[in-house]
């Protein structure tokens, strides 16, 4: 009996209208968007290589180590499965710097390559933004008549007469529904796959498509759960037009308003003076380390004269935290060491006594400046939670009331396009710095010859190590979506057990 309830549903579904419009206008949406974004990942793709070309041939050119500040860039490549949700994956900075005086967050990171204005008006729009608008809009239209439509026109009357159950009923049409449903989802998403695997510059591995997968999985939760919302009204309302009605209002609260006025009203929120007090507290550091080492330049029998000669030295505030200036990044007794020391990139005769006690002075401003980044450190990066990441997790926890806001956030796990796998790569580059800081240290850099002059030897930058970058595998991005997933799917139980209490409740 089931099954024929199944069968008569489906084949009902499959002869309208609105099943062909579904699968046209989601293939024409999916794939014509799925186009344009490989475009543009293409071209992100190779601004990409070439920017870590140019870095990679800057730093090698350094002779010597102390100027490696603007060239020990590292730079994040763009997320293939960005095609899917782009996330954060464009909207964030993609180029950083590795400095042992700074410590790089997501927030310090600037873009590399140009932006093409015309792919632009159309690459903000992502399948998982396809699906979230459309696939709802379709989910609604197939359930607002499934129970008032039979009920006015009397053919539901007609079916209770036989010894049928009503929860078969409501089974049989929702399990229709969903296969029809199925159809654009699987086929758009089949042919996305198609072009994404036949690209030359994109290399998906397994572990890609069982992210894929993890879209799908939760697509079709998405949908189902639209589809259950229009149904519960269907069970509610005695007559179409009304269903119908209701059905776009709550399409437009759910899809459009509400996502929009919590993202709205997150941007609005008033910034903390956490800003204000980190910035003093840093501030503070850094002056009492300018004053400690002003002391000791001018306590010292041989560094006192020589810096009485410099033209000083300051800092400049990066990101809220203070580090030196691009220029004025060395301490006076260095820019006349520089001045009245060299000659073709060697040390004059006269200035080589200083040398050594040159070479302490690193030892002891290097480690010193590090220690200052680190104490700072431990002030700006609670500072930076309370300012950037409280707020954006405010605003996700709020979009969850959303079935959108849920969609959205679990995808975006899914493709690592959401902020915690943004920060991935920001972490990674917090460690490949103390990397280096680590490998200056045991080679004793901070203190060589080479740190600030190449008369007896060049930096050697191909024995420092490489950075590289691998995304989580995927227990991570499960870990990740799996809270967002669950909650759909628990949604989906409690609504289709809402609509069987007032279907069986309620008057033929």
């Amino acid at each position: 009996m089931i099954a024929t309830l199944i069968r008569r549903e489906l084949l009902d579904n499959l002869m309208t209208f609105r099943f062909a419009a579904a699968v046209f206008i989601t293939l024409l949406l999916v794939v014509a968007n799925t186009i344009v974004l490989l475009k543009d990942y293409e071209q992100r793709l190779t601004a990409y290589n070439t920017a870590t070309q140019e870095s990679h041939e800057k730093i090698r050119a350094e002779k010597i180590y102390s100027d490696y500040l603007g060239k020990l860039v590292v730079h994040r490549p763009p997320n293939p499965l960005s095609i899917f949700n782009l996330g954060l994956d464009k909207q964030v900075g993609n180029k950083i710097e590795v400095y042992h005086a700074f410590v790089p967050t997501i927030w310090d990171a600037e873009k590399h390559g140009a932006d093409n204005p015309f792919l632009n008006l159309f690459t903000s729009i992502d399948i998982v933004l396809v699906f979230q608008g459309v696939l709802s809009l379709l989910a609604l239209i197939f359930a607002y008549d499934a129970l008032a439509g039979e009920r006015e026109r009397g053919t539901l009357r007609l079916v209770l007469t036989h010894p049928i159950q009503r929860g078969y009923i409501l089974f049989a049409k929702y399990i229709s529904a969903m296969l029809c449903l199925l159809v654009p989802l699987s086929i758009s998403l089949l042919l996305s796959i198609i072009l994404l695997t036949t690209a030359t510059t994109v290399a998906l591995d397994t572990d890609d498509f069982l992210r894929i997968g993890g879209i799908v999985l939760t697509s079709l939760l998405y949908v189902s759960l639209f589809y259950l919302i229009g149904m519960c009204i269907s069970a509610m309302m005695r007559r179409t037009s009304t269903a119908l009605m209701l059905c776009m209002f709550v399409w437009g609260v759910l899809v459009l308003v509400y996502p929009n006025l919590i993202l709205t009203a997150v941007d609005i929120v008033p910034q903390p003076n956490t800003q204000i007090s980190a910035y003093n507290q840093i501030k503070q550091m850094w002056e009492e380390w300018d004053r400690e080492n002003k002391r000791l330049l001018r306590n010292d029998a041989v560094l006192g004269p020589l810096s009485q000669n410099g033209e000083g030295w300051g800092f400049r505030l990066k990101g809220g935290e203070y580090s030196f200036l691009r220029d004025e990044d060395k301490p006076s007794i260095l820019l006349y060491f520089h001045q009245t020391g060299f000659y073709a990139g060697k040390i004059k005769a006269e200035s080589e006594p200083h040398v050594p006690r040159v070479q302490d002075y690193y030892r002891f401003y290097n480690r010193e400046t590090v220690n200052t980044v680190e104490r700072a450190w431990l002030v700006r990066k609670p500072a930076l939670e309370a300012i950037y990441v409280q707020p954006a997790n405010l605003g996700q926890m709020l979009l969850k009331f959303s079935p959108t806001g849920l969609y959205d956030a679990a995808t975006e796990a899914w493709a690592g396009t959401d902020l915690e796998g943004i920060q991935d790569f920001f972490s990674t580059v917090q460690r490949y710095r103390r990397a280096v800081v680590d490998y200056f240290y045991d080679q004793k850099i901070f203190e060589s010859r080479q740190w600030f002059a190449a008369d007896e030897g060049t930096a050697d930058w191909e024995a420092l190590r490489q950075f590289s970058f691998h995304r989580n595998d995927i227990s991570i991005n499960a870990k990740r979506a799996l809270p967002d997933l669950f909650l759909l799917l628990t949604i989906n139980l409690i609504l289709f057990t809402i609509i069987f209490l007032i279907f069986v409740k309620s008057e033929v």
